[in-house]
């Protein structure tokens, strides 16, 4: 399948030369603008584009010579001409929407272009669901390019997935046309340690001439790090603090900041731009994760660079952080993410750098969007039945399921725990004193801790791993279910009632996938996403509500937190530091070894 609505530079080179020279009319021009130069950091006002097949032909003070009979001609009036946003980050299943409707609803918000790795549905539907993602994404009327995930599972040994991605898969896959390099190796101490499967990925993707994308989740910047860097990832997105993004660049790697619902990683990090005086070339705004109602309600790449210049940032930096860094990044600078000659003419009309409204965007030189609301249809892949009957829990599971057993004799135990941290993806690894009645270990609601379990769902073999949490501050009997858990996908449920938790993992079951919260033995909100447990194919705006009122679910429910249901959607992401829990058990990400829940009794 081929990227649709877009010739190649190739195709379209005689005529827009003959445009450029006045020898034949431009499909469109704008007048009258200030010239956002990304390559020279200029704001140059009173300036003409001229486009012509999808592409930007002429940028100069008078594009006069471009207009004939048949051209649409755009008045600027004086507004700022910025490239279409970028998204160098990102996984589209986090919105809970397919490529599709993810698409509309960034169009509003001026994202052109968004680089994607579909590693979400491939741990549930392998290579397989990574290439119908990848179609999908073809079709559609911005530039959506697909990394190729790297790490199904992400932690060999520590988790079970619907399927593996392996070498071959890799080497493939680098020969689809969306194809734009390989999505972010999550395994770390695979290639630190030189395993030979991510060797072999990471070489399959340099010999095709691809970007190999990076997750370094460690605070270790000594040998470790520079073993990483060694090993061929070319990005980071994993940074926290300025140190972090400091020593990415120092070493040739991109740091990638990214602001999406729940991670706020770009103020602490972008301090090294605007206070230690870094080159900003090598600085990359993403959002890495965001949901339908952010998306709706807040934004995408524009919220992130709003967000950017509010931290200090330069406009015009910060908007090179969002356009020009990324397409060089991946090789596609003579392609995108500047208003110049040749490229792809996505542009965006704003009347104000630092507010950044979104007033008329253009993308592949259609209008697609003028004042938030989007113009052009964003055609939907026919997913078949296999992409929507993927939840399999082999039974119908009891409050019994959800018994955590303490040692005979036992009137409290001391446990490992879970701590969630608001806003970061990262945990704590935290023990507490809980105690025993009638010999089952209880969570305990004074210190904000209580029961969280993975339940398999891909094999049908009714495992259920018990475990704890703490800080979502949960009252009540209540649980919440999700079959979103990085990366393996399986359900997580967290509750402080086991009867509330068979309720919540059976109803998920029951729907396909998705989201649900009980309370008191009552539904308060469900999100269905019936496309691989991940994703609805429904408008954006309908899934918001949905997720919207699943939110305000979890605050009835006592949880106050930001966007606490992306720090439940990591709880299984085996590859972050510090604790986290796996089909196969508590994994402590520090040493990647599994560990005993209970500790010891008194």
């Amino acid at each position: 399948m081929e990227q649709t609505n877009i010739k190649t530079w190739a195709e379209c080179a005689p005529r827009l030369v003959a445009v450029a020279a006045g020898r034949a009319p431009a499909d469109r021009v704008i007048q009258n603008g200030q010239w956002v130069n990304v390559h020279t950091r200029e704001i140059l006002p009173n300036h003409d584009i001229a486009i012509a097949s999808g592409r930007i032909a002429f940028v100069g003070p008078d594009a006069s010579h471009c207009i004939g009979p048949e051209t649409d001609v755009t008045q600027a009036d004086g507004r700022f001409m910025i490239p279409g946003l970028c998204d160098a980050h990102m996984h589209i299943e986090s919105g809970m929407l397919t490529p599709a409707e993810f698409a509309r609803a960034v169009i509003p918000h001026g994202t052109t272009s968004m680089f994607t790795d579909p590693h979400e549905i491939a741990n549930v539907l392998g290579l397989h669901g990574v290439r119908m993602m990848h179609d999908e994404a073809l079709m559609q009327p911005i530039n959506i390019f697909t990394q190729m995930p790297s790490c199904a599972p992400s932690a060999p040994g520590l988790e079970t997935t619907g399927y593996e991605i392996s070498p071959n898969d890799v080497a493939e896959a680098m020969h689809w046309p969306g194809i734009i390099g390989l999505g972010e190796m999550m395994n770390f101490p695979g290639v630190i340690n030189a395993d030979p499967k991510m060797l072999a990925e990471i070489a399959a993707t340099q010999a095709a001439g691809k970007t190999v994308g990076g997750h370094y989740a460690s605070p270790d910047l000594g040998p470790n790090f520079a073993a990483y860097v060694a090993g061929g990832p070319a990005d980071d997105h994993e940074g926290t603090c300025e140190a972090d993004a400091i020593a990415r660049v120092r070493q040739g790697m991109r740091s990638m900041m990214r602001l999406g619902s729940a991670w706020y990683d770009v103020e602490t990090q972008i301090t090294a731009v605007t206070e230690k005086g870094l080159d900003p070339r090598n600085f990359i705004l993403c959002t890495d994760d965001c949901h339908s109602g952010t998306l709706v309600n807040d934004g995408h790449m524009n919220r992130v660079v709003r967000h950017a210049i509010s931290c200090g940032c330069d406009p015009v930096v910060a908007l090179q952080m969002a356009t020009l860094n990324t397409a060089t990044h991946f090789g596609l600078e003579r392609e995108l993410g500047s208003i110049t000659p040749g490229r792809r003419a996505d542009i965006i009309l704003t009347s104000d750098l630092t507010a950044l409204p979104i007033e008329h965007v253009i993308a592949r030189g259609m209008t697609v969007a003028i004042d938030g609301k989007g113009l052009v249809d964003c055609p939907h892949y026919d997913w078949p039945d296999a992409a929507r009957n993927t939840v399999h829990l082999g039974r119908h599971l009891g409050a019994s399921d959800f018994i955590i057993k303490a040692p005979a004799g036992a009137n409290t135990v001391q446990a490992n725990v879970i701590g969630v941290i608001e806003n970061q993806a990262p945990t704590k690894a935290l023990t507490a004193t809980l105690p025993v009645e009638n010999g089952i270990v209880e969570g305990d609601l004074k210190t904000d801790t209580c029961q969280i379990a993975l339940v398999e769902r891909h094999r049908a073999t009714g495992g259920v791993t018990n475990a704890f949490v703490s800080g979502f501050g949960y009252v009540g009997d209540m649980a919440m279910a999700s079959t979103v858990a990085h990366d393996s996908h399986h359900m997580i449920v967290v509750g402080t009632s086991r009867e509330n938790m068979a309720l919540a993992a059976n109803r998920l079951g029951d729907v396909g996938g998705g989201v649900v919260v009980f309370k008191d033995g009552e539904e308060l909100a469900l999100v269905e996403l019936p496309i691989a447990g991940l994703m609805s194919d429904r408008p954006a705006t309908e899934v918001a509500e949905k997720a919207q009122a699943m939110m305000n679910a979890m605050q009835d429910c006592g949880c106050s937190l930001n966007n606490a249901y992306m720090q439940h959607s990591l709880l299984a992401l085996v590859v972050i530091p510090e604790l986290r829990i796996s089909d196969l058990g508590l994994v402590d990400v520090r040493s990647f070894e599994k560990i005993d829940l209970l500790k010891g009794t008194t």
